[in-house]
């Protein structure tokens, strides 16, 4: 590929519009080399790869302003941002800074404790509407999971939800969306990061979160009677919130405190174990909206699938990352997920490690007799050898994939004029759950990002949904998007119609989930390749952490998983060795920070603890 993060990625409009184009059109890759064979020796045989991605179907794309005036406009120029380590785009272009809505920077910064979950210092947050403040939560007591004062008091920086912008939205032209298309930022997958999840926890530890800026989601919404309401999160937004009564206020806090501590309780819970957590929430004197803002709002999980067990654990890892950054327990990085593995890519970099652009694969050479794969074939005839392979499901040929079973992720990305719920701010970031809309249907997973997430142009809002496919993307989409949202021309005529946001352009698709696959599914495979799933269709990342640190700890389960880099000035390189080695492939120098003034040196690098004070 001619972009960085495959199915990660994030595009320009343009970009995005290039990977429409190549992924319905579907062109074969001819072999630039022909003479790779030669390089394989009679002792050994070979894996061939896959030449074409199959992990993307059923790409529709639609317009709903004029075009005619866009013919011959071309995307405007821009100052590109900080100079980064690749640029996601099909243009490889890095997209420009938007001035109008400066981003707030959420340090994501290890609290100093003890215990893992204690804090005795603030933690930074990115401020909501996109001001440039800070908003810290409270010092976290060592109970920082309860639902208390300490977790839930936070800067109120968001709007009332009843107050609705008398504001008309401003009329876009496909000319601008072009025009100003390298202000977008469109991932491909859409996902948040819980703020006590795997990833967060893993970008601090690495310090990789150096690398990346993000913003709070700020508000969860529901669907409920064909309508979008902001659900009640914390203590403060739910003794605040007007769509419920007093009684349904008590009933809400005292269900939420049980399931902080659920385990604590089995006997409330352990009766239920074969029934669905919609079951459940019924037997637990609760009335029919707060059992729906729960299953659907809170736990996020099915209500036919979905076990009480399951849902209380789900219930239970919202509310402990609640507080942490914000008034969610949502964070999203600015300029789209994009640049979370651009991110990793980036300290790789610093330490020797390469990433090839349009660099094919040709095929795996394995040893006859030991079965180990040795080295790989590019499409140049280059024999390149290595002890261990790492290939993403996709790149792997039908002959291997066999006894595989894919499921598939219907998605859809919208650029609209307005947001679903209108408040007296326009820059909220919103996680909403559209409940399935028949038997048998997913509910659907709605983000709409504002423009100072730095993923889409002023006055136009992105919008992303996503639930496990049943059919094509737009079959099992398009209802929810018509529910929300009006899909008529500007000529339109209908009162109800006009109330909606306006979708100004559409991309259906379906893409595929790899993951959940034992590798023995696999036929044939040496091993040592290992291989990794695309992006699945949680709401979180918890999978490709996982999936990762498992891999790793296969092939070194004596090292550390993305052990804490030393700092840029305290690595001291002896003069003989400061040139790089000519291969690129050498390991990259390895330090583990400590309290102490010792070197510990690693191929010819050593890196320098500073001296304590006291010495």
């Amino acid at each position: 590929r001619n972009y960085y993060g495959g199915n990660w990625a994030s595009f320009s409009f343009s970009g995005l519009l290039s990977w429409i184009k190549e992924n319905q059109e579907k062109t074969d890759i001819n072999d630039e080399c022909e003479d790779w064979r030669k390089l394989i020796l009679e002792n050994e045989e070979v894996i061939s790869l896959s030449k074409n991605v199959k992990t993307i179907q059923h790409v529709e794309d639609f317009c709903f302003v004029d075009q005619d005036s866009a013919e011959d406009v071309e995307e405007a120029g821009a100052l590109p941002k900080l100079p980064s380590f690749g640029a996601s785009g099909a243009d490889g272009v890095a997209q420009e800074s938007e001035k109008e809505c400066p981003p707030v920077e959420c340090a994501l910064q290890e609290a100093e404790s003890s215990e893992p979950e204690k804090a005795t210092g603030t933690e930074p947050a990115s401020a909501m509407e996109g001001k440039d403040t800070e908003v810290t939560s409270e010092n976290e007591s060592s109970q920082s999971t309860a639902l208390g004062e300490s977790t839930l008091q936070l800067g109120k920086t968001e709007a009332a939800p009843s107050e609705i912008s008398a504001q008309e939205p401003k009329k876009i032209t496909y000319s601008q969306i072009v025009r100003e298309g390298r202000r977008f930022n469109i991932d491909l997958v859409s996902k948040l990061l819980y703020s006590r999840g795997l990833l967060i926890d893993l970008l601090i530890k690495s310090n990789v979160s150096r690398y990346a800026e993000f913003k709070n989601a700020t508000r969860i919404l529901a669907f409920r009677g064909g309508k979008v309401e902001q659900v009640p999160c914390s203590r403060a937004d739910v003794f605040n919130s007007r769509q419920l009564t007093m009684v349904e206020k008590r009933m809400l806090m005292k269900f939420l405190t049980f399931c902080l501590d659920y385990e604590q309780h089995p006997d409330e819970y352990q009766d239920y174990e074969n029934s669905t957590f919609a079951q459940f929430l019924s037997t637990r004197k609760l009335t029919p909206s707060l059992q729906h803002f729960i299953l659907h709002s809170i736990a996020m999980v099915s209500e036919t699938d979905c076990s009480a067990l399951e849902g209380l654990q789900a219930t239970k890892k919202f509310l402990q990352c609640l507080g942490r950054y914000g008034n969610t327990p949502f964070l999203f990085p600015l300029y789209g997920q994009g640049e979370i593995p651009q991110c990793f890519c980036r300290l790789c970099a610093v330490f020797g490690g390469i990433y090839c652009l349009r660099h094919s694969v040709q095929c795996f050479v394995v040893d006859k007799e030991s079965g180990r794969c040795k080295a790989i074939v590019d499409h140049f005839g280059q024999r390149i050898s290595a002890d261990y392979f790492i290939v993403e499901d996709s790149y792997l040929s039908e002959s291997v994939c066999t006894n595989v079973s894919y499921r598939q992720i219907s998605r859809a990305v919208l650029i609209t004029d307005q947001s679903v719920l209108n408040t007296d701010s326009e820059q909220q970031v919103s996680i909403l759950t559209v409940p399935p809309m028949d038997l048998g249907k997913p509910a659907v997973c709605v983000i709409e990002l504002c423009s100072s997430t730095m993923t889409c142009m002023k006055d136009t809002y992105l919008v992303h949904l996503t639930c496990p496919s049943t059919k094509t993307a737009r079959e099992d989409l398009e209802p929810v998007v018509q529910k929300l949202f009006n899909l008529n021309t500007e000529k339109e005529t209908e009162n109800e119609e006009l109330e909606k946001p306006r979708v100004l352009w559409a991309v259906y698709f379906n893409m595929r989930d790899s993951s959940g696959i034992d590798k023995n599914s696999y036929d044939g495979l040496p091993s040592n390749v290992y291989v990794c799933s695309g992006p699945d269709s949680a709401l979180g990342n918890d999978c490709a952490v996982k999936q990762a640190e498992a891999i790793f700890q296969e092939m070194f389960p004596a090292e550390e998983f993305c052990p804490p880099p030393p700092n840029p000035e305290d690595i001291i390189y002896d003069e003989d060795e400061i040139a790089p080695e000519e291969t690129g492939l050498s390991n990259s120098p390895e330090a583990k920070p400590e309290s102490s003034s010792e070197e510990s040196s690693s191929r010819g690098s050593t890196a320098v603890q500073k001296e304590d004070k006291e010495k």
